[in-house]
């Protein structure tokens, strides 16, 4: 059963920092590009950040370059988001969310910006405020 569980979201003061992290299970990690897409209150889904299959390239919204940054340890099928100077609008739902490599596409810096994801995570709430 393809899996992938959030955990690290909570209440932080702005200017703060989160460290959210995403496990994954049940399929080949190391072959799936990753996100992290938000929602905050009463808004629609947001890509926030992208990861290579590999690990070997990111990408971010404008809204959190600078900010944030994602990373993802293949031999711990795990994706990670550090999250610093966070601000109020930064508030939302987290959910890490993966697509299968598509074929041909290079595994060193393919990444998908858009919401159809193979898999999702059932998220992670982000608070910030004071």
């Amino acid at each position: 059963e393809v899996q992938l569980v959030e955990s690290g979201g909570g209440l932080v003061q702005p200017g703060g920092s989160l460290r959210l992290s995403c496990a994954a299970s049940g399929f080949t990690f190391s072959s799936y590009v990753m996100s992290w897409v938000r929602q905050a209150p009463g808004k629609g889904l947001e890509w926030v950040s992208g990861i290579a299959s590999s690990g070997g390239s990111t990408y971010y919204a404008d809204s959190v370059k600078g900010r944030f940054t994602i990373s993802r340890d293949n031999a711990k099928n795990t994706l990670y988001l550090q999250m610093s100077s966070l601000k109020p609008e930064d508030t939302a739902v987290y959910y890490c969310a993966g697509l299968a490599l598509p074929v041909g596409a290079n595994s060193n810096t393919y990444y998908y910006a858009g919401l159809d994801y193979d898999s999702w995570g059932q998220g992670t709430q982000v608070t910030v405020s004071s």
